[in-house]
């Protein structure tokens, strides 16, 4: 346990599903969150090992600008540069190859592409957006890709959880095209590990010293785990019973919410 303590530097914790859901947090998140800010800043037991927070998110409704300013209207007092989101991944994937990318992205989330040439499009990157899930623009992303374009996915999430229930994620659309094209996408938000690897970059904290909490087992939990880390699995969001028996290792700990993952955190690893 001791060495536990010691070796728990970062903190990462899902947004969507963890968090909130759409345009409601989730019941005593907000001060959750608040009272690990209060023992970062004035717990005498972590000013000799500073924990870090970063809040990572597949979210690719919106650009990060328009999820800072829905999470600061919902109270949680997060700074931008704690986010790191599975857009910036990919756009720094899009600068690393020099391609064209035709984008399936939900206009809201245009502006974390803003400066990326996309005209004669040369590559193909998915990410959540319903509208542009139609034959004709499936057909043209289709072509490309038989042309030789690159398909990079944002994510290939299965489903996601909405007010009103479970709603498709990207990942059936890109695996759609990928059986269509016999090609294999490259994805770069969770559970790829190159993602948590990246989240973690400037917090001079290797992944055995993070701990990943949220609500989906795979891409959360199961990736953050396959890079290093532990991770706490809430029983919020988008979690069906029996999530935690779907990945091996088992999440480190399955907790109702993300108030009692912060207990668990607080109480146990600091």
């Amino acid at each position: 346990r001791m060495a536990a303590r010691r070796a728990l530097k970062a903190v990462l914790v899902d947004l969507s599903g963890t968090l909130h859901i759409e345009d409601s947090a989730v019941p005593g998140a907000q001060e959750a969150l608040k009272r690990q800010a209060t023992f970062l800043v004035f717990s005498d037991r972590l000013r000799s090992a500073p924990v870090t927070i970063r809040f990572v998110t597949n979210t690719t409704k919106e650009c990060k600008r328009d999820l800072l300013e829905r999470l600061t209207k919902l109270g949680f007092d997060i700074a931008e540069n704690e986010i790191f989101t599975s857009l910036t991944a990919a756009r720094n994937l899009l600068e690393q190859k020099n391609v064209r990318p035709l984008l399936l992205v939900d206009d809201k989330a245009l502006p974390d592409f803003t400066g990326i040439a996309t005209s004669d499009p040369n590559a193909v990157v998915v990410g959540l957006a319903p509208e542009h899930f139609h034959y004709e623009m499936m057909n043209r992303a289709f072509r490309l890709i038989l042309d030789g374009a690159p398909l990079i996915a944002i994510h290939k999430a299965r489903y996601f959880k909405k007010k009103d229930g479970l709603a498709l994620g990207p990942g059936p659309f890109v695996a759609g095209l990928e059986y269509a094209t016999d090609t294999k996408a490259t994805a770069v938000g969770k559970p790829e590990k190159t993602f948590f690897l990246e989240a973690l970059r400037g917090t001079d904290c290797d992944p055995e010293e993070a701990v990943m909490i949220g609500d989906d087992c795979r891409d959360d939990v199961g990736g953050a785990q396959n890079a290093g880390m532990r991770g706490i699995l809430v029983r919020t969001g988008k979690y069906r019973p029996a999530d935690e028996d779907k990945i091996n290792p088992a999440p480190y700990l399955t907790c109702e919410n993300f108030p009692e993952a912060v207990e668990h955190i607080l109480e146990c690893l600091l």
